[in-house]
Parts: C-alpha cells; sequence; structure tokens
C-alpha cells in the first residue's frame, strides 16, 4: 500500500526556504562574529604596537637628549683644557724642567737638591699700589697710564715662589750656591732660611733650606732652553 502525502507541495517547499535562509543567517552571523573578532584582535594589536612605538620614541627621545648633553659636557671639557693650558702658559712662563736645569747648573760640587716647591702668588704690592688714594689732578695726569697698565699680561701679576732644600758638605758650598743663583737670570731674592747639620751614615753634612722668586721679567727663547738643558744633562753625567 503506497503513501498518501496531504502537505501541499508549497508548504513543503517553503519549510525548505526558510531552512536554507536560518542557515544561511546562521553561517553569515559565523562569518560576520569571526570578522568582528579578527578586527578588535587587529586593533589590539595595532593599540599594543603603538603603545610600544611611543615607549621606544621616548627612549630614543632620552637617548638623543642624553647624547646632546654627552657632547656639550666634551666640547666643554675641550674648552676647559684649552683654558687651562692657556692659563697654565701665562702664569708659567718658564717650563718647570727648564727651571730645575738652571737650578741644577748652578750646583757647586758635592751640593746636591732634595725638595724644589713652587707656589704662586697674588702680588700684593700691584693692590696695594692700586688701591691708593690719589689727588684728583693725579688721576686726571695718569689717565693714559691707567690704561697701558690694564694691557698689562697676568703672569706679571702672579709671583712664583720657591722653596729649594739640599744638602752639602759645609756651609761654604751653601754660601757658593746661593752666589750662583743670585747670579742667575732666572732667580732673584735668594734667601737662607735655615741651614744645620745632618749626619748621613757617620758623615757631617749641612742640610739647607732656600727660598728665591722667579723673575717675572725674563722670556726665554727656544736657544736658551736648549742651552740649559744641555748644560743639565752635562751636570747629571758629572754626578
Amino acid at each position: 500500500m503506497s503513501n498518501i502525502n496531504f502537505v501541499p507541495d508549497d508548504y513543503v517547499q517553503s519549510n525548505e526556504s526558510r531552512r536554507a535562509n536560518l542557515m544561511c543567517l546562521i553561517l553569515f552571523s559565523v562569518v560576520m562574529a569571526a570578522l568582528g573578532g579578527s578586527f578588535v584582535t587587529i586593533k589590539i594589536r595595532q593599540r599594543a604596537c603603538g603603545a610600544q612605538e611611543s615607549i621606544v620614541n621616548a627612549r630614543m627621545t632620552k637617548m638623543e637628549e642624553s647624547i646632546k648633553q654627552f657632547e656639550d659636557l666634551q666640547s666643554r671639557r675641550q674648552e676647559m683644557m684649552r683654558t687651562a693650558l692657556t692659563t697654565a702658559e701665562l702664569l708659567e712662563p718658564i717650563p718647570r724642567s727648564v727651571l730645575l736645569a738652571s737650578l741644577t747648573n748652578t750646583l757647586p760640587p758635592g751640593v746636591s737638591l732634595i725638595k724644589l716647591g713652587l707656589m704662586q702668588k697674588q702680588d700684593k704690592s700691584r693692590g696695594q699700589s692700586a688701591g691708593a688714594p690719589k689727588p684728583k689732578y693725579q688721576t686726571a695726569q695718569n689717565k693714559s697710564a691707567a690704561a697701558s697698565e690694564a694691557k698689562t699680561s697676568e703672569e706679571e701679576a702672579v709671583e712664583i715662589h720657591m722653596d729649594i732644600e739640599g744638602i752639602a758638605p759645609s756651609d761654604l758650598q751653601v754660601a757658593a750656591y746661593i752666589e750662583h743663583l743670585s747670579r742667575s737670570i732666572l732667580v732673584e731674592d735668594v734667601d737662607l732660611v735655615e741651614s744645620k747639620e745632618k749626619k748621613i751614615e757617620d758623615t757631617a753634612f749641612r742640610q739647607f733650606k732656600l727660598t728665591a722668586m722667579l723673575n717675572k721679567s725674563i722670556h726665554l727663547t727656544k736657544e736658551d732652553i736648549d742651552e740649559i738643558r744641555l748644560k743639565a744633562e752635562h751636570t747629571m753625567h758629572q754626578f
């Protein structure tokens, strides 16, 4: 016996179309949800990359500032070194090695140096003479002189004092050394501070201390410096 379907064909077709539409709608929702999720994920990653980029940019900016500060410090250091060298040349017109060589050249036989101290001091006589009150007519007459004194170099306003210590066989050699220093063109105002007996391995010596001042008006040429150093080497070979 055959089955008889009493459902109209239109109703069956409409049900099938509804099911197909529902499946399409479900698939469309799934695809849209996947696209929405992908879009959100991409946006989150973009924000994370943007945050990282801003952090990297901030670090790069700080590094650039640090590099600029380091370059500024290097340039300031170079300027300070140039200024220090220029000041040293102004305050020390005669190299200390040349001064030591000159002091060695004038040593009498048997005399040796133990210690040499150099100290820079401001010339007080200049300040006192400049600060002394003057009458008005003298001030008017000395305007040109004051202008020329303002151009005086810094080295003339600084005195270099020396403390010299050494040993000698007797006071005769000490007196001879003082005489030699007094005749030197580099040294002036040589004074004896102390001379006392000292024994070294049962041998009596005279330990002396002298004070002197470097001649500010002297300016040595390269030939003078070479000659002083040559004499110092010859003196050292004799010892």
